[in-house]
Formats: C-alpha cells, structure tokens, sequence
C-alpha cells in the first residue's frame, strides 16, 4: 500500500487536489487511450478511472513489485 500511495503523491505532483489536471497522468492516459490530453478534463479522467479500474488497480500492485525488487529490504543475519 505504501508503494501505492507513493506512486499517486509523485504522479500527482503540483496537482494533488486535482490530479484530473497533472500533466503526468494526462499524458499517461493520452498514451494508453489515445484521448488527445487538451481533451480530457474533470468527466473525462473520472471515466477513464472508473472504467479501467482493474487495469489500474493491477499497475499500481505491479509498481510496487518493481520497487521491491529495486530497493529490497535488508536481510537480518
């Protein structure tokens, strides 16, 4: 869950309160849809979110395991 909240706080960086308008997630649903970002406001990303749940859901698990596997806890002898 930590690596979860991690990732939202930096991708929404500068937009926290709005993350509808941080052009890091405009631009990462621009690449995955191919909705122009000029295009997206308020409806359009809460749609997007809504409706690729899962997907997203599935991402943020999958970010987290690749930090895990970048930065691995210590092990204790």
């Amino acid at each position: 869950m930590r690596y979860t909240v991690r990732f939202l706080w930096n991708a929404t960086k500068g937009h926290r309160l709005a993350p509808w308008r941080s052009p890091y997630l405009l631009w990462r649903i621009e690449t995955y849809t191919g909705v122009k970002m000029t295009q997206i406001g308020f409806l359009e990303f809460w749609e997007f979110m809504w409706r690729e749940r899962h997907d997203l859901w599935r991402f943020l698990k999958w970010t987290g395991a690749m930090e895990r596997y970048v930065h691995p806890k210590p092990r204790s002898s």
